[in-house]
């Protein structure tokens, strides 16, 4: 709708840029939305730009464009560094980075609820220990992935200047790591499910 998106026009060197932006599921158009559309526009990364209105330099981020006093048809200044190709070359190759984590993500949160499901009595008993196995063997080569994947990414040196890059790396870093601690947790609980049932089997055999 119409009353939903906003047109600001932002300066930047010579050039001027006409940024739509739509509030999303009723919640108005955010300074973060405003810089990602710049970044889209310009190639300038958020941790780069400046942007002015009035005079005054806006940094709270989560903050609504409204506000700073920023409505329909308001003209803006920005200021600020496209990174050089070589760090685009290295952004790219951390976005391909996170794709293939986000892709072994899902695989993770599949066996995970898989897991649940066995834990709540989904299977048939005596068909549990060899889904439990095949559980265990997926956490695993997800394990494997996430290793390899920070591996990776501590092999790229990134030179100082590189401040976007080495801010993405950073944090795909901890990322990546908190999946591998939730590999071992899943990894536990699966371990632990398997000694209750062998317990139980032991004591029927009695």
């Amino acid at each position: 709708m119409a009353e939903n998106t906003m047109t600001v026009t932002v300066a930047y060197g010579s050039t001027k840029h006409n940024i739509t932006l739509t509030a999303q599921d009723g919640h108005e158009a955010l300074l973060k939305d405003l810089c990602e559309a710049l970044t889209e526009a310009t190639g300038v990364p958020i941790p780069s730009q400046k942007v002015i209105f009035k005079g005054k330099s806006l940094k709270e981020m989560e903050e609504p464009l409204s506000s700073f006093g920023i409505r329909q048809g308001c003209k803006l200044m920005m200021i600020g560094k496209r990174n050089s190709p070589e760090e685009e070359g290295e952004l790219k190759k951390l976005k391909d980075i996170e794709k293939s984590v986000e892709q072994t993500a899902k695989k993770l949160e599949k066996v995970d609820g898989e897991l649940t499901g066995l834990k709540n009595g989904f299977l048939a008993k005596e068909l549990q220990a060899e889904a439990l196995n095949k559980l265990d063997h997926r956490v695993k080569v997800a394990a494997e992935q996430f290793m390899k994947i920070l591996e990776e990414i501590d092999g790229m040196n990134l030179p100082e200047t590189y401040s976007d890059s080495r801010m993405k790396k950073k944090g795909l870093v901890k990322t990546v790591q908190g999946f591998i601690a939730q590999c071992d947790k899943i990894e536990a609980g699966i371990s632990d499910h398997l000694a209750k049932i062998q317990t139980k089997n032991l004591a029927l055999a009695e």
